[in-house]
């Protein structure tokens, strides 16, 4: 019988890719200037504070303070007004030297001989039904935000998006697992306060259906732009979504052994 399948994804101003991303820089510039850099690194982002945790062994002496802001920078992070802001947030390292009892478990005289320290093991599956072997449910979610971050920073069809945005997509198969239709797309995106919140949830849902959702169309093939529906959209569904960070919304997330 048919079945439902559902995908999420988050935008880059998410509090978990934004913790993603500021963890990636720091271990991109440790590499980058040392490349036997052994680096463990976590990241906590809360409202106006980062927190940068872990250990490291590296000849570089990187200004981790500089390198967080100027994620947070390019994530889009730059006004007071967010409760998030790359200029003023308060940034906390806590980055340490690795430990030697560590350390000793991962180097050795012959580098092929390297230990692999506490890595964890993960599994994946790639799909068909996409060419970049995605489950299509997740490639039409991600596509939802890379097209709403580009609609940001374009700032001319919609002027009043925030970074922070969450999309969802729900497919129908049928029995033989091939795609019916879009049974459902969520997407709740942060936003600017511009009027009262009934006119302002109608100018979203607006915007989104006529122009963002056209433009995720456009990317996929004329056999899956025809999954789309004109009842399938729920935008910002629990209402305004204006501040999202807050107290209750940190992360710790992307931890990055290379020991």
């Amino acid at each position: 019988m048919p079945y439902l399948f559902t995908s999420q994804s988050v935008s880059e101003g998410h509090p978990d890719k934004v913790a993603d991303q500021i963890s990636d820089a720091l271990i991109d510039h440790y590499l980058a200037y040392d490349p036997s850099s052994k680096v463990a690194c976590e990241t906590l982002v809360t409202t106006g504070q980062v927190v940068l945790a872990g250990e490291v062994k590296s000849k570089a002496n990187l200004d981790v303070q500089s390198i967080a802001r100027e994620v947070i920078e390019k994530i889009g992070y730059t006004k007071a007004e967010y409760m998030f802001d790359a200029r003023s947030c308060g940034i906390f390292s806590a980055i340490h030297e690795q430990s030697s009892d560590i350390n000793q478990g991962v180097e050795r005289k012959k580098p092929e001989e390297q230990g692999a320290g506490d890595q964890g093991m993960m599994f994946g599956y790639a799909s068909k039904e996409t060419e970049n072997y995605m489950p299509l449910a997740l490639d039409i979610a991600h596509k939802i935000l890379i097209e709403l971050a580009a609609l940001r920073r374009e700032n001319k069809a919609i002027k009043y998006l925030r970074p922070d945005a969450k999309s969802q997509v729900t497919i129908e198969y049928a029995d033989d697992n091939t795609p019916i239709r879009i049974d459902s797309i969520v997407v709740s995106t942060q936003h600017d306060d511009f009027g009262p919140e009934k006119a302002m949830l109608a100018k979203i849902k607006e915007d989104i259906i006529k122009i963002l959702i056209p433009r995720v169309k456009k990317q996929l093939k004329p056999s899956l732009q025809k999954l789309f529906t004109d009842k399938m959209t729920h935008i910002n569904p629990t209402g305004k979504f204006v501040i999202e960070w807050t107290t209750r919304r940190y992360r710790f997330d992307r931890k990055k052994n290379h020991r």
